[in-house]
């Protein structure tokens, strides 16, 4: 009895009729989707790359350009002789800035498409 359970169960498994039940998956959607995934990771690795690495990152170049705003020190005080040859601690500033700008637009992107959903319900407790 139970191993006629079994065998029933392993034949239904490997059936090939379909549960009305279950949802149909398309082939072209699937790989479509595993392809946004993968082209997602590759932009998301590349913002936070040039971000906080290229160049020795963006928290680098902030305390710099902050003394060079608000106090006396140049931009030659930091190592720039000239763009685009000898840029000293700010070498790589426009990657970071593009990359701090792109970043920006993809969180509030990010923010506009969830801001309408619905609040999350809260399980009850008993």
């Amino acid at each position: 009895m139970i191993l006629r359970k079994i065998w029933d169960e392993i034949v239904k498994f490997f059936s090939d009729e379909e549960n009305p039940n279950e949802p149909i998956y398309d082939p072209v959607h699937f790989a479509g989707m595993i392809v946004i995934v993968i082209f997602s990771t590759g932009v998301l690795f590349w913002l936070l790359w040039t971000l906080l690495v290229f160049g020795g990152g963006i928290f680098v170049k902030i305390k710099p350009a902050l003394e060079i705003i608000f106090t006396k020190k140049t931009l030659h005080d930091f190592g720039w002789v000239g763009y685009p040859y000898e840029l000293g601690i700010f070498d790589g500033f426009i990657g970071n800035a593009v990359a701090l700008v792109l970043t920006a637009a993809l969180v509030i992107g990010i923010w506009w498409v969830f801001k309408d959903l619905p609040p999350a319900k809260e399980e009850k407790k008993d």
